[in-house]
């Protein structure tokens, strides 16, 4: 796979008929490793490792109902107080991050309502923090750590 923009992390992998698989340890089962899974592990390493978010109150890919469509979010994670923190939508390294993509993730928000944004393809990364009142984002350096 592909070298990507986070620190260097350890994975458990598994071959299982040809098939990769990369050990996720918030659904805490292998799953099948294509680019995209790829940035997610890494992403979800980051926020655990680097940013000091709590594993349990991370959630990934779950189904959520926007504008009666089913879709699927990435990472979130909540608040000790069951509110959204954080949506991060991840893309595979190849796919170029345009202003679709942050269309997608403030459709989401629609539903969810996290405080911050973070949309990656493991080589760059945008983070954002939303204006409730003004009904736009802001972007921002990086994500801030937890904060308990």
């Amino acid at each position: 796979m592909q070298e990507l923009n986070f620190p260097k992390f350890s994975f458990r992998f598994k071959n299982n008929e040809n098939k990769i698989s990369i050990f996720d340890s918030i659904r805490k089962k292998f799953v099948i490793l294509q680019p995209e899974e790829w940035v997610r592990q890494h992403c979800v390493q980051y926020l655990i490792h680097n940013k000091g978010y709590p594993k349990s109150l991370i959630n990934v890919e779950k189904e959520l109902t926007v504008n009666t469509l089913k879709k699927r979010y990435d990472i979130v994670v909540y608040n000790s107080n069951g509110s959204i923190h954080l949506i991060v939508e991840c893309k595979a390294p190849k796919i170029v991050i345009n202003q679709d993509t942050f269309d997608q993730i403030a459709r989401y928000n629609l539903e969810l309502n996290a405080t911050y944004l973070m949309v990656t393809n493991g080589l760059n990364h945008y983070y954002c923090q939303m204006d409730f009142e003004n009904e736009q984002y802001n972007f921002l350096r990086e994500i801030p750590d937890f904060s308990r």
